[in-house]
C-alpha cells in the first residue's frame, strides 16, 4: 500500500515538473473576439471622451531643460520621467516645479564594465509606504529619493526584470524574462517571458522560450504590462500578437482576441514561422499596413484604449483607437476635436505631430490618462487660436506669457468617460 502511495506521489511530482517547464496554461474560457476595422473610426469633441481635461507646463531652468518624455511616473507628490537624450531622470512637483535630477553623474563607474556609463530608464519602487527611482547600470542597482540623492546600492539579480512596483499586494513578484534556475548550472534553467514568484519561490511561469530565440532577429514587437488602475490586475500584450492578456495573482488570461481587416493583419505564422526571422523589416517594408505592435492597451468602463503600430506613417491613418464595448462604437484618438473643455487646445499631438504616435498615452493612475507634448506644438495650436479671443485658466496664461517654443514639454491629464 506505502508503496503504491509512494509511486503516486513521486509520478504527481514527475508530472508537476513538467507541466511547469512547458509553462502554465493560459485561461482562454472567457475570452471576447473583437472585430475591429479603423478605417470607419469616427472623431468626437472632447468633450464627449472625458470629463476632465488639465495642462501642467514643466518648469523649464537650465538645469531642467530636456527633450521629450520616454517614461513617465505619478507619486502623490511628484511626477518623474526620463528623457533618453540626455539619459537623465528628473522629477517635478505636481504643480511642474522642478526638483531635482538623476544622470550619468550620478552613477557610479564599474571599472570591469568597458561600455558608456549611461542607463535608459528607471523602476519606480514602493517600500513602506516611500517612494524611490532605481536605476540600473553595469552589474549594480542604484537606489535614489525623490530629492535625487543616491542612498544605497547593489548587486543586480539574475532572475530576472521587474515590472513597474515588481509586487501585486500580497508581495507575489512579476518578473519578466524570468529565469527558473533548476540548479546552480544554467544549462539546467528554464526560461519565460513572465514568471510570478514569491519568498523565491516560482509560482507560474507563462511562454517559454529558448534564449537564443531572438539571434539574429530583428524585432518589431512589443511586450507590455498595462495597469488599468485595479488592484492585482494587469493588462499584458504580446509580440506580433492581437491578444489582450489579464494577469492577476491567480492565473493569466486570454481577454480579448482582436480581429483586424487582412491588410492590418499579420499572416497567423508570423511569430513562429522561422522564413520570417531577419526578414521582418522587409516584410514590413512590403506590407506598410500591417499592424507589428499593439500597446497602450487601457480599459476604462466600456470604453477599451490600444494604440496599433505599422510602418505606414500617414497622419490619415487611424491607429490610435477607442473602442465602446456596449455599443460597437469606434473612435479615432486623432480625430477628436477641442472644445471647451480642452480650452480650445487639442487633448494630443495625434493630428499634427508625433510625441503621441511614438508614445500614446505615457500611463493611467487614478482615473486619469497621462499625455504630453512640445511646448513648440503648444505655442503653434495657441497660434491658431490667437484670431478667436480665446481665454486660458491661469496656469496656461502665465505659461504662455513668460514661455516659449523652445520650453520643457507639457502634461495633460485626461480623465476618460466610462460608459
Amino acid at each position: 500500500m506505502f508503496k503504491n502511495t509512494l509511486n503516486i506521489l513521486l509520478l504527481c511530482a514527475l508530472s508537476c515538473t513538467q507541466i511547469l517547464a512547458q509553462g502554465n496554461k493560459v485561461d482562454s474560457t472567457g475570452m471576447k473576439t473583437l472585430r475591429l476595422d479603423p478605417s470607419i473610426a469616427r472623431g468626437a469633441a472632447a468633450s464627449q471622451i472625458f470629463d476632465d481635461v488639465k495642462f501642467i507646463p514643466l518648469e523649464t531652468t537650465k538645469e531642467s531643460l530636456f527633450g521629450s518624455i520616454s517614461q513617465f511616473s505619478v507619486t502623490d507628490n511628484n511626477y518623474i520621467l526620463y528623457d533618453y537624450d540626455t539619459k537623465a531622470v528628473l522629477i517635478f512637483d505636481k504643480a511642474g516645479k522642478y526638483i531635482a535630477k538623476v544622470n550619468s553623474s550620478k552613477i557610479e563607474k564599474d571599472p570591469n564594465d568597458k561600455g558608456n556609463q549611461e542607463f535608459y530608464g528607471y523602476v519606480l519602487k514602493t517600500e513602506d509606504n516611500k517612494d524611490y527611482i532605481q536605476i540600473y547600470s553595469g552589474k549594480r542597482i542604484f537606489y535614489f529619493d525623490l530629492k535625487g540623492k543616491l542612498f544605497k546600492k547593489v548587486m543586480k539579480s539574475e532572475r530576472g526584470h521587474s515590472y513597474g512596483n515588481e509586487k501585486f499586494s500580497n508581495d507575489i513578484s512579476i518578473e519578466q524574462y524570468y529565469v527558473d534556475k533548476k540548479e546552480k548550472d544554467s544549462k539546467d534553467s528554464t526560461f519565460y517571458s513572465i514568471g510570478l514568484v514569491k519568498d523565491k519561490r516560482t509560482l507560474a511561469a507563462y511562454f517559454p522560450f529558448h534564449p537564443d530565440s531572438a539571434k539574429n532577429d530583428e524585432n518589431w514587437g512589443s511586450s507590455r504590462f498595462y495597469n488599468n488602475g485595479v488592484l492585482d490586475e494587469l493588462f499584458y500584450t504580446r509580440d506580433y500578437e492581437y491578444n489582450i492578456y489579464k494577469l492577476t495573482p491567480e492565473k493569466l488570461s486570454l481577454t480579448y482576441h482582436l480581429i483586424f481587416p487582412a491588410i492590418n493583419s499579420l499572416p497567423n505564422d508570423y511569430g513562429t514561422n522561422p522564413k520570417y526571422r531577419g526578414k521582418r523589416s522587409d516584410f514590413f517594408t512590403n506590407n506598410k499596413k500591417a499592424f507589428y505592435r499593439m500597446d497602450n492597451v487601457y480599459q476604462t468602463g466600456e470604453n477599451l484604449y490600444l494604440n496599433m503600430r505599422s510602418f505606414e506613417h500617414n497622419k490619415s491613418d487611424k491607429k490610435s483607437l477607442i473602442y465602446n464595448l456596449k455599443s460597437g462604437l469606434l473612435t479615432s484618438v486623432s480625430d477628436i476635436e477641442p472644445d471647451s473643455l480642452s480650452q480650445f487646445l487639442p487633448v494630443t499631438d495625434a493630428s499634427t505631430g508625433y510625441e503621441f504616435q511614438n508614445r500614446g498615452f505615457h500611463l493611467f493612475e487614478k482615473g486619469y490618462f497621462y499625455t504630453s507634448y512640445s511646448s513648440l506644438a503648444m505655442f503653434n495650436y495657441k497660434q491658431l487660436n490667437d484670431d478667436k479671443n480665446r481665454r486660458y485658466d491661469p496656469l496656461l496664461t502665465e505659461y504662455f506669457k513668460t514661455q516659449n517654443r523652445k520650453s520643457n514639454p507639457v502634461i495633460i491629464l485626461l480623465k476618460p468617460k466610462t460608459n
